[in-house]
């Protein structure tokens, strides 16, 4: 019982760290080489150019204009929460991340559907 007492203190204490360490400011990122990184590493063959996401099993969410925190984002490259696979420091830099952070933090918002000639009517 001790055992299983000091794992879980131990774990619990490790989760905090991780998450104060996480808790940090978006490093400055360069979004035309975000965008170079994102369009060649493979981003965009499941969450689309411009971060709209996809249809189909394999295909992943829209992350365009939807606010999340940098340490969450590094959180989700690093240890994904679903079938992505993990983008470990060896394989996207500091730097590339921050720099793809900062393009899909300057993504525009989709256009009015309004002004979609088709869509208007």
């Amino acid at each position: 019982m001790k055992t299983i007492a000091t794992s879980l203190v131990l774990a619990l204490a490790s989760f905090a760290w991780g998450a104060c360490a996480q808790a940090q400011e978006a490093p400055r990122g360069d979004a035309a080489r975000g965008k170079q990184i994102y369009l060649a590493d493979g981003c965009s063959y499941c969450h689309g150019t411009v971060g709209q996401g996809g249809g189909g099993r394999a295909a992943g969410l829209r992350i365009a204009q939807q606010p999340i925190p940098f340490a969450a984002f590094l959180n989700q490259l690093r240890r994904p929460a679903n079938e992505m696979p993990p983008y470990v420091e060896t394989v996207l830099s500091a730097q590339d991340v921050a720099d793809i952070f900062a393009y899909i933090q300057a993504l525009p918002p989709p256009p009015d559907l309004k002004t979609i000639g088709i869509l208007a009517n």
